[in-house]
């Protein structure tokens, strides 16, 4: 059959791009992301799924499960049992590097308030310097005979800053390096010390609730997960805007590949043998070792309550479905930098507009093998490309994803791809729009083909 026949190009790269700058900046942190991802699922016909509540399930029906307000699994139901078709998925992790406020953050020091923060995984610590800073995350409230309460919070204005040290004071920056004590030189200014009394930090939030219309007393508010946020906004750029700057690119643009991939699927295939899902993850920049973390019960459990709807037999029959299916765990990769070139091996160094890239390790820091990179690469010679290749140079480490973690705890096949992109943990990122459509072609290829029934013949799933 002619693969034309699945294209799932249904915007051009640009149309992408501008759908995904939108994505990022109305998702500053992991629980915007999920809130995000839920209105477009819901808006293509995806109904919520309570973790608590039993579950009915039919084939074709459009789900997602939310856990912590920070990752999200939604899924297709298959017209066939997982034990038979298994399962295609999707993963990525919707949580970036950043600066966390800590519990007892508001604090003054030489006639300025200050707010406390710690390290959120890897960051690029010098590029949060000298920044227009918001804040956002989740707020819960205790308010007196009710329920605790959630409620999230974005202040788009620049109310924070981290100043750098004039380069009168700190002579040798530029030849020695810019060297950052973490506990110090991190926590950013946002006013003048007011009375020692009053928790700055709760007032503002008070105001800024009020500013949504929902009245709060500094009381009320029982605890909070922030962080600090850029507020430039999201950008294409480049003589002919080729590229993509923003924040979070790792890795809300594979969330939002994913997402594409997955409602465009459903609008196009509306059944399908497997069962599709995709899983978003919280975590991940730190390890993913949290239930709402890819090493966490959510996916298998989800999984395994699947396959018991469509009335498989849960002693045999979730290793027989699990055996089948085949995880497309996507995470941004290192492309090239022309000033750099020294940081790549020679044979497996991406260039930003080429492709996705397929990321190997011996070591298994990426799940990819052969068998589980045959397939993806099949998926993108449909669309229309071949994929480009990563591997860590030989003398230096390598990171790692999703992807070993969700491997050995399922025992699915796996395979480790992502964009390229450069400044990769930076305040702001970049990429290329054209990588960003060619991914979404790819993995619409895989949610949309049944590969038992390429080209209308059987052809055996290899383990």
């Amino acid at each position: 059959m002619d693969s034309s026949v699945y294209s799932s190009r249904m915007r051009s790269p640009r149309e992408y791009a501008l759908q995904l700058l939108e994505y990022i900046d109305h998702c500053p942190t992991a629980f915007h992301a999920v809130e995000r991802s839920v209105a477009w699922l819901s808006s293509a016909g995806f109904e919520p799924l309570r973790e608590q509540d039993k579950w009915q399930l039919t084939p074709g029906d459009r789900r997602f499960v939310i856990r912590n307000g920070s990752t999200i699994v939604a899924f297709v139901v298959g017209s066939a049992p997982p034990s038979e078709a298994g399962f295609l998925l999707v993963g990525a992790h919707t949580d970036s590097p950043a600066l966390k406020l800590k519990p007892n953050a508001s604090h003054q020091r030489f006639g300025y308030q200050q707010l406390g923060v710690e390290k959120y995984g890897g960051l690029l610590l010098s590029t949060w310097f000298d920044r227009d800073l918001g804040l956002a995350g989740r707020v819960v409230l205790d308010r007196p005979g009710a329920d605790l309460e959630t409620q999230l919070i974005h202040i788009q204005r620049p109310i924070l800053r981290i100043p750098t040290l004039a380069i009168h004071l700190n002579r040798d920056v530029n030849s020695k390096g810019f060297l950052i004590d973490e506990q110090n030189h991190l926590p950013p200014i946002f006013g003048f010390a007011q009375s020692a009394d009053e928790d700055a930090l709760r007032k503002l939030l008070v105001h800024e609730f009020g500013r949504q219309g929902l009245a709060v007393k500094p009381s009320e508010i029982a605890a909070f997960d922030l962080q600090l946020v850029d507020l430039q906004p999201s950008s294409l750029g480049g003589k002919d805007e080729e590229w993509v700057f923003a924040p979070r690119i790792d890795n809300l643009a594979s969330c939002h590949a994913a997402l594409s991939s997955l409602v465009e699927a459903a609008s196009q295939v509306p059944m399908l043998e497997p069962t599709r899902v995709v899983a978003l993850w919280d975590n991940e920049e730190c390890g993913s070792t949290s239930m709402q973390g890819a090493r966490g019960t959510l996916l298998r459990g989800i999984l395994t309550r699947v396959i018991s709807a469509r009335g498989g037999n849960i002693a045999e029959d979730v290793d027989r479905s699990l055996s089948r299916s085949l995880l497309v765990s996507v995470d941004m990769a290192h492309a090239i930098h022309p000033n750099y070139p020294d940081r790549h091996d020679r044979e497996h160094a991406p260039v930003l507009g080429k492709g996705p890239v397929i990321k190997s390790n011996a070591n298994q820091s990426y799940a990819t093998d052969a068998v589980s990179s045959a397939r993806f690469v099949r998926a993108c010679r449909s669309a229309g490309f071949t994929p480009q290749r990563f591997v860590v140079r030989s003398d230096l480490p390598c990171g790692s994803t999703i992807g070993p973690i969700v491997a050995a705890l399922t025992g699915i096949k796996t395979v480790d791809v992502g964009n390229p992109m450069l400044s990769m943990h930076s305040i702001r990122e970049m990429a290329a729009c054209a990588d960003h459509a060619m991914l979404i072609d790819a993995i619409g290829h895989l949610l949309r083909l049944d590969e038992k029934k390429r080209k209308g013949r059987k052809i055996r799933l290899v383990s």
